[in-house]
């Protein structure tokens, strides 16, 4: 097993359109806990903590209005109370991108489109996570939307979900996924391409497992069988790539994602980088360059640097077993892939009452990944001072009304958790 990367040397040239337009936005979820949790890290120095906090408070100058925003914060910064419906966007705009790593930019005739969506749902008490991937292609009814200069687009039947974005921006890509889910979203962001390389590099860079030899002339990826750790640019080849794995398609490429979204979450609880400040401050910075640089935007709900803390504090302590990494349930007909709703139902309706997920279908719907592990947990620690040394009872603070029983998930889901380590599938 290599313990770095091998392929080509520097970064390989990677197209805008046709089979290269995904990419990751779960890496931002973590800049923006690096930026707020950055905040706190380093508040003692005084003009850093200053110049960390007027960054973070610019990012709402650009924020989008969702249109039931919360209009004030609790006192004190704490874990936000109750749960939390994210949803994070990955759009293949070539404004700002590095016309060298993105060669077909060049020529681009503009136009936004949502190629990857993603919902993360951060539950109350106890505090589960579970992000649902949307594949691009699913088709889906697009409500009226009214974009952000004014014009107002009808609502559409029967249309792939990754046309919502360019029908009203980050608001209509809201709208959709609420009316698809009947979850009411109360957090946004959007996300563009560059600064998937930089997060991975401010990270340390994330481990993964491929089961044979991949060359995909795609995306320029080149690995070789075993475990690599990838940085920089192979990090977004890596979770860009389709044709190089499983059956090829976008589904494929979902749980390859939630295979480097998996190990990420491994990584960041297993080092302590939640709690880490020189590390935390370089996620900071590196966050505020792609926000300078028009690669993130924020709703207005989440564009404030105490309610990032309050989100990021809800997150950093929840179990491997309890991050669970979903696609929402597709079927094939007609030339594409439909919503198999009855599923769905099922998978929210768990959400909503708070029960611990337990997957009984395949790790991957595309034939992207297999399951080939189980991650060691990491150590709960305890504040001795707070307990005065006494044991602490996990199940004290959870609300009694929430059942213990946990919820089987129709097998047509397919998925992983951050307990179960996959290694990618390469397309035979």
């Amino acid at each position: 097993m290599s313990s770095k990367a091998s392929g080509t040397p520097g970064r390989s040239p990677m197209a805008r359109h046709g089979e290269l337009r995904s990419q990751h936005p779960l890496l931002r979820l973590f800049a923006l806990v690096g930026v707020t949790l950055a905040v706190l890290a380093v508040s003692v120095t005084g003009t850093a903590a200053f110049a960390v906090w007027d960054a973070a408070n610019s990012v709402a100058d650009h924020a989008v209005d969702l249109g039931d925003d919360p209009d004030s914060l609790p006192p004190t910064i704490g874990e936000i109370e109750g749960g939390v419906n994210l949803l994070m966007v990955g759009t293949d705009s070539c404004e700002g991108q590095d016309v060298s790593l993105f060669p077909r930019c060049a020529e681009d005739e503009g136009g936004e489109r949502n190629d990857v969506t993603m919902l993360v749902h951060i539950s109350d008490n106890p505090r589960r996570a579970t992000v649902v991937s949307f594949p691009r292609d699913m088709y889906v009814d697009i409500p009226e939307c009214t974009a952000p200069d004014g014009t107002v687009y009808d609502e559409l039947w029967s249309t792939k979900i990754n046309e919502s974005y360019g029908r009203g921006g980050l608001a209509c890509t809201v709208n959709t996924v609420e009316a698809l889910t009947g979850e009411n979203i109360d957090f946004a962001a959007a996300v563009r391409w560059t600064g998937v390389i930089n997060m991975s590099d401010a990270i340390g860079g994330v481990d993964v497992c491929v089961e044979g030899q991949i060359d995909d002339e795609h995306t320029g990826l080149h690995l070789t069988e075993g475990t690599h750790t990838l940085v920089g640019a192979e990090a977004l080849q890596f979770l860009r790539i389709r044709h190089g794995i499983g059956d090829g398609s976008d589904l494929g490429r979902i749980s390859n994602q939630q295979q480097f979204m998996s190990s990420m979450v491994r990584k960041m609880q297993s080092d302590a980088v939640l709690t880490n400040p020189t590390t935390l401050f370089s996620f900071a910075t590196t966050a505020m360059q792609q926000v300078n640089g028009q690669q993130l935007l924020l709703s207005q709900s989440l564009a404030n640097p105490t309610r990032m803390v309050q989100i990021a504090m809800a997150l950093k302590d929840i179990p491997f077993q309890d991050f669970v990494f979903v696609q929402y349930p597709t079927a094939y007909g007609d030339g594409g892939v439909y919503p198999v709703r009855d599923a769905a139902d099922e998978l929210f309706a768990a959400l909503r009452a708070n029960q611990a997920l337990t997957l009984t279908g395949e790790a991957s719907q595309g034939m992207g990944v297999d399951v080939v592990g189980e991650a060691a947990p990491v150590p709960v620690a305890t504040d001795a001072a707070a307990t005065d040394g006494a044991a602490v009872d996990p199940s004290a603070s959870v609300d009694p009304t929430v059942s213990d029983a946990a919820a089987p998930l129709p097998s047509v889901i397919a998925g992983q958790t951050a307990a179960q380590v996959t290694c990618t599938r390469p397309q035979e």
